[in-house]
């Protein structure tokens, strides 16, 4: 393994400080025009040629030897089959992270809601789920039976009533857990096929592939630009970065803690970013010892290494008042803070995809089992962007019911805003339900 180097550190008094922070932040989908092109040119031919062009990509990319559809489907009884065939501590795992999911995102559910005004008109909104939703689950090595229980188990509590999961399988490689995932959470359909190709054929449909409305989940950059590209004709979840961690701590945590802890996202790739502030110089000593003593122990270490360099910091900051507008700041995907008196400090937080309260519950936690969503807003986004949820699955119509005196008092309104924007069959509409108030007392 490559040596480690020293991992940058920043000091918020620094008059450079803000540019060298920016500068940290800083990433860039590598989604360039040849990639781009790409896409465009399989999800052309997915539209055009369906299910022959979905079987001929993926002989192509994944290695598998699939002569027809029906070889790349898996139904119901196959993910069974997984349920038998993972040990048994790893169904109960399994099912114990999906009824704790399952329960916190119960409490996501937003119901339909009226009034009624007083001349009688009824407004309200009508809460109602999607028809279909469909999950990307990255396939091979890189596979996330977390990631399955995470997109799936909302789709359902939402009410959702088909979820159809796409999971590429390279040179025929099924992870058993990512089905068991699958069987557990509800999912209905299973297609072995996975990247650009993948999500053409969930936007638009093939003969065998059902139309979606929604698509949700992780992937590669072709995934992710494909996501782009079908976003309007499908909704979608996000357009993801790298992953992120921010610990703000007080100094009196454990070193080896919190150095693990950044570990545990720079682990997921070499563009993963871990950052540490803290008021205390001598910790942030202490956190730099113990990353340089715990690195060799871990097995992914030089994507541990690249990432650590590469995008993590130790930030020093004045007092644990700047350590939160430093937060604020930068918005991360997973904030921990761990601190004495977390919940002190919860109210002046406004930007964080997750907050991990106190010293003992690490993020790791939340990947899997505590039980809110671990999909989250990265890069920034989090100041605008909220985690996966029920309400991602849902959608809201305007209920508006006038009664006779209602839609007269209203049009009035409407008539004077129709025609100042010149719109006269707006105002012609509106004024057509006016009655005078003789007419209103007979």
């Amino acid at each position: 393994m490559t040596a480690p180097t020293a991992i940058r550190r920043l000091n918020a008094a620094d008059a450079d400080f803000a540019r060298h922070l920016d500068h940290l932040l800083s990433w860039e989908s590598v989604s360039d025009d040849a990639v781009n092109q790409r896409v465009l040119d399989i999800i052309k031919a997915v539209r055009e040629r369906g299910d022959a062009a979905l079987v001929e990509f993926t002989q192509r990319f994944d290695g598998v030897e699939a002569k027809v559809i029906d070889d790349l489907i898996l139904d119901r009884a196959r993910l069974e089959l997984a349920l038998t065939r993972i040990t048994p501590v790893q169904r109960e795992a399994l099912e114990k992270a999906a009824n704790r999911v399952r329960v916190y995102h119960e409490r996501q559910k937003q119901d339909s809601w009226q009034y009624t005004e007083a001349d009688g008109t009824v407004l309200g909104q009508k809460v109602t789920p999607l028809d279909r939703a469909g999950l990307y689950v990255p396939g091979g090595k890189a596979s996330y039976p977390s990631s399955v229980l995470m997109n799936a188990i909302p789709a359902k509590v939402a009410g959702v009533s088909e979820v159809v999961m796409v999971v590429p399988t390279p040179r025929g490689e099924v992870n058993e857990l990512v089905l068991a995932a699958a069987c557990i959470a509800g999912v209905d359909r299973v297609f072995t096929v996975g990247g650009a190709q993948a999500v053409a054929a969930l936007a638009y449909g093939t003969e065998s592939v059902p139309q979606v409305d929604k698509i949700v989940g992780p992937g590669n950059i072709y995934v992710a630009t494909a996501k782009r590209h079908v976003f309007g004709q499908v909704g979608i979840d996000m357009i993801a970065g790298p992953s992120e961690i921010l610990v703000v701590c007080d100094g009196q945590t454990d070193p080896d803690w919190i150095a693990m802890d950044l570990f545990s996202q720079a682990e997921h790739d070499e563009d993963a970013q871990a950052i540490l502030v803290s008021p205390d110089a001598e910790f942030l000593d202490r956190v730099a010892a113990s990353i340089a003593k715990l690195l060799p122990t871990m097995e992914r270490a030089e994507i541990i290494n690249t990432s650590i360099n590469g995008r993590g910091a130790l930030i020093q900051v004045r007092d644990m008042q700047q350590a939160i507008e430093v937060a604020n700041r930068i918005a991360p995907e997973h904030l921990e803070l761990s601190v004495a008196d977390p919940q002190a400090w919860l109210g002046q937080i406004r930007h964080a995809g997750a907050i991990f309260m106190g010293r003992h519950t690490s993020e790791a936690l939340g990947d899997y089992c505590a039980g809110p969503n671990h999909v989250l807003p990265t890069s920034g986004t989090a100041r605008f962007s909220s985690p996966l949820g029920v309400y991602d699955f849902q959608k809201r119509s305007s209920i508006i019911f006038c009664s006779e005196q209602g839609a007269s008092e209203l049009g009035r309104t409407a008539s004077v805003l129709a025609r100042g924007e010149s719109l006269t069959a707006h105002a012609r509409s509106a004024e057509y339900r006016i009655v005078d108030d003789q007419d209103q007392g007979q």
